[in-house]
C-alpha cells in the first residue's frame, strides 16, 4: 500500500470560513459521534487489527475538539442538496471536527519512520482503554469481507475519498477541498484511485460490520491474568515449544490460517478437523440411491485436493479467530462439526477461495481472499431435512451486487427470471462442468428502489422446474404458489403472475433463515365502481428452524399493490390453518372511500364492526366508509368457526 504524507497546510481554494468555539464543536461531536467514529474506523488501515482500530477511532474522534476558538470551512449547501446532509454541512462545528477526524485518521495510517518522532495518532491510544477485553464490531458476511479487502488495498487518501463519497455523500469537488485541507498532497489522484472500488458497494459502509459503537466483547487470556510473572513466562515458553513441535513434519497439523489457538484436543475433535477424513459422495450417488439431498452431492471444484485449504476451513469452523467474520443464520448452532463433515466444493470463486462443507445438519461456507489466508469469513446455515428444491443450489459468493450459485448434480438447466415481471423472458445460464453458474444481479444486496427481483430458475433431470431467491443466506429460499396444505405446494414457475406484484415484498424476510415462501391468491374481488378486479394474496415465509414464520396479506388493484397486514408466529395462511381474512382501504376514481375485505373460499360471511358497519354473505365485502374510520373484520367459516385478520384493518 502506498502512503502519502499528511500535514496541515492552507487549502488551495477555501470554502466559506466560519469561527468555531469549543462549545460548538463539542455539541456537534456529541450529536454526530457515531457517524464520526464510523468515519475514522473506515479510514484506518485494516492492518491495525479490529480491536485497535475500534479504540483508535474513538480516541481520534474524542481528540477532535479545538483547544480554543478555531476557523472551519463550510461546504456550500448547494453542493450537497438539502435535508439532513445539508444541515450537517452548514454546521461549522461538525465541519471542524470532521476535518480533524479525517486528518488524524490519515496520519494514523502512515508507517513509522526511523529518526523521526511518531505523531500521537500513530501510537496506540492511551484512552479509551478496556482492560481484560477485546472489542470488535459485529461480523459481516462475504460482501463486507470483499469490500474490506478492496479498501485495505487503497492508499489512505483514496480510502478516505471512497468513505466520504459513500458515507457523507459528498461530491468530488468538495472531497477534493476537504482532503486538501487535511494535508493530502494530490487529492485528484486519491479520487481517481477510489474509482477502482465499485460505487455499488457504498451501501455496505452502513453495515454493522463497520459500526465501532456497537461492539462485541471477548476476554483476553483469563488464566494468564491470574498467574504470577514466573508462571506466565513458563506458560509462554511452553506455548512456543508446542507451536514449534506442531510445525514439524509428521503428525503435526501445520498452519491453521485464521483459526484461533487450540485449547483442547480429543480423538473425536481431531477426526473432525482432519482433511484426510472428509467424506465425499460419488458423481452418480444421486442416481443410484434416488435421493435428492446434500448427502448425494459429489465434491466439486478445482481445489478439492488442496489439503492446506481444507485444513484451514475445518480449523476456522472449529475455532474462528479474531480476524474471521462469522455469520450464523437464526436458529443455527455455531459449534464445530460433530465428526468428519462432507466436502461439497472447494475452488476459486472470483477473488476468493471457497469451501462448502455439510455435517448433516448445517452447511458451512468458508471463504478467504486469494492473497491473504490470514483473514476469512465463515457462514453457517441450518439445512436439516433439506431435499428436492431445498437442496438444489447453494450460494458460492456475492461480488459487486451479483450472486453466483453451485447447483445440485441433478440440475440440467439454469436460467434467470425477473420475478417482478409476469411476462418477462427467461435468460439462460449455462452451468459449468462443476455446477457453478455465471453471476447475475442479487436482490439480497441491492439498495434503493426495488424495480426488479431476479431469481434462479432450475430444471432437473426429470423436467421439473423450481424458482429460488437469494435472501442473503447460503441457501436460497424456494418460492411456491397455491393453497397451503400438508402436501408440497406447486413451484412458483407454474404461476409466476401470482408473484409478480409482490416480488419486492421478499425484502422483508431477508436474513431470517427462510426455507420457503408461498404465495396464495385466495380471492378475486370486483371493484365497487366497476373499474376492474382486485386480487387478494397471502404470502407466508417458513424457516428452517420452524419458529419465526411470517405471514402477510397483500392487495393488488389495476393501479398498484400494497401490504394490508402482517403477523409473525401465526398459523393462518399455513398448512396448519389454511384460512385467511384480509381487509384494506380503497378509493375510487370519483373520490369515494371504501373498505374492501375478502376471506378464503370456505368463508360464508364477513362482518364489519367498530368505526364502520356492514356485512355480506360469502367471502367478499365492500362498504363505503369515511376516511380514517377504524374497523374490525370478522369472518365465519362453513364449520361455524370465526376468523379475524392478521391485524385490525383501518380505512384511510
Amino acid at each position: 500500500m502506498q502512503s502519502q504524507d499528511v500535514a496541515p497546510r492552507p487549502a488551495a481554494s477555501r470554502a466559506q470560513e466560519s469561527v468555531v468555539d469549543v462549545e460548538q464543536a463539542e455539541a456537534a461531536l456529541v450529536e454526530h459521534y457515531p457517524r464520526l467514529v464510523r468515519l475514522a474506523y473506515l479510514m484506518l488501515p485494516s492492518s491495525l487489527g479490529r480491536n485497535r482500530r475500534v479504540l483508535t477511532a474513538h480516541a481520534l474522534t474524542q481528540r477532535a475538539l479545538p483547544r480554543g476558538r478555531a476557523s472551519a470551512s463550510l461546504i456550500p449547501a448547494q453542493a450537497t442538496g438539502t435535508g439532513t446532509v445539508a444541515g450537517r454541512e452548514r454546521n461549522p462545528g461538525y465541519a471542524y471536527v470532521r476535518l480533524q477526524v479525517v486528518r488524524t485518521a490519515l496520519e494514523a495510517g502512515l508507517p513509522l519512520r526511523r529518526r523521526a518522532w511518531p505523531k500521537r495518532s500513530q501510537l496506540p491510544p492511551l484512552l479509551p482503554r478496556v482492560w481484560g477485553l477485546r472489542l470488535f464490531p459485529r461480523s459481516g458476511g462475504t460482501d463486507e469481507l470483499a469490500l474490506e479487502q478492496r479498501l485495505s488495498a487503497l492508499s489512505g487518501p483514496a480510502r478516505a475519498a471512497y468513505v466520504l463519497r459513500g458515507l457523507e455523500r459528498l461530491p468530488d469537488p468538495v472531497i477534493r477541498t476537504l482532503l486538501d485541507e487535511a494535508g493530502v498532497g494530490d487529492p485528484g489522484a486519491a479520487l481517481r484511485e477510489a474509482d477502482s472500488v465499485s460505487a455499488q458497494q457504498q451501501a455496505l459502509l452502513l453495515s454493522p460490520e463497520y459500526d465501532p459503537c456497537s461492539l462485541h466483547a471477548r476476554p483476553t487470556d483469563l488464566v494468564r491474568r491470574r498467574q504470577h510473572t514466573k508462571a506466565a513466562l513458563a506458560a509462554t515458553a511452553a506455548v512456543v515449544v508446542c507451536g514449534a513441535l506442531l510445525g514439524l513434519p509428521g503428525d503435526a497439523w501445520g498452519p491453521d490460517g485464521a483459526a484461533a489457538p487450540s485449547y483442547a484436543r480429543n480423538p473425536a475433535a481431531q477426526a473432525a478437523l482432519d482433511p484426510g477424513r472428509l467424506t465425499t459422495a460419488t458423481a452418480t450417488a444421486w442416481r443410484a440411491t434416488g435421493r435428492t439431498d446434500f448427502t448425494t452431492w459429489p465434491a466439486r471444484g478445482d481445489l478439492v485436493k488442496d489439503k492446506a485449504l481444507l485444513r484451514r476451513a475445518l480449523a476456522v469452523w472449529a475455532r474462528p479467530g479474531e480476524s474471521v467474520q462469522v455469520a450464523v443464520t437464526l436458529g443455527t448452532q455455531a459449534g464445530p462439526p460433530p465428526g468428519p463433515p462432507q466436502l461439497l466444493y472447494a475452488g476459486e470463486v472470483d477473488n476468493l477461495r471457497v469451501v462448502l462443507l455439510h455435517d448433516g445438519l448445517r452447511i458451512a461456507r468458508y471463504a478467504e481472499p486469494l492473497d491473504d489466508p490470514g483473514m476469512a469469513a465463515l457462514d453457517l446455515t441450518r439445512v436439516d431435512g433439506a431435499t428436492g428444491a431445498g437442496a438444489s443450489a447453494l450460494v458460492l459468493g456475492r461480488v459487486d451486487g451479483n450472486v453466483r450459485y453451485l447447483t445440485a448434480p441433478w440440475v440440467r438447466e439454469a436460467a434467470v427470471r425477473d420475478l417482478a415481471k409476469a411476462d418477462g423472458g427467461v435468460r439462460r445460464l449455462a452451468p459449468a462442468k462443476d455446477g457453478t453458474t455465471a453471476p447475475f444481479a442479487s436482490p439480497a444486496v441491492r439498495a434503493g428502489k426495488c424495480e426488479s427481483w431476479d431469481v434462479l430458475q432450475l430444471t432437473d433431470a426429470e423436467g421439473g422446474t423450481r424458482l429460488l431467491s437469494d435472501l442473503a443466506e447460503v441457501i436460497p429460499a424456494h418460492l411456491t404458489v397455491g393453497r397451503p396444505s400438508r402436501a408440497p405446494a406447486r413451484d412458483a414457475s407454474a404461476a409466476p403472475e401470482v408473484w409478480a406484484p409482490f416480488a419486492c415484498s421478499l425484502a422483508a424476510v431477508r436474513s431470517q433463515g427462510v426455507r420457503s415462501v408461498n404465495a396464495w391468491r385466495f380471492a378475486r374481488q370486483p371493484l365497487p365502481d366497476g373499474s376492474g378486479t382486485a386480487d387478494w394474496v397471502c404470502t407466508r415465509a417458513e424457516t428452517w428452524r420452524g419458529a419465526g414464520t411470517r405471514a402477510m396479506t397483500q392487495f393488488v388493484t389495476p393501479v398498484g399493490a400494497y401490504v394490508t397486514a402482517a403477523a409473525d408466529e401465526v398459523p393462518a395462511c399455513g398448512p396448519a390453518d389454511p384460512h385467511v381474512l384480509a381487509g384494506g382501504p380503497w378509493k375510487s376514481a370519483t373520490g369515494v372511500s371504501y373498505l374492501l375485505a375478502a376471506g378464503s373460499k370456505d368463508t360464508v360471511s364477513v362482518e364489519l364492526g367498530g368505526g364502520a358497519s356492514g356485512s355480506a354473505q360469502g367471502n367478499l365485502l365492500a362498504v363505503a366508509v369515511e376516511e380514517g374510520a377504524r374497523a374490525e373484520l370478522t369472518g365465519t367459516l362453513a364449520n361455524g368457526r370465526e376468523i379475524s385478520t392478521l391485524q385490525p384493518a383501518r380505512a384511510q
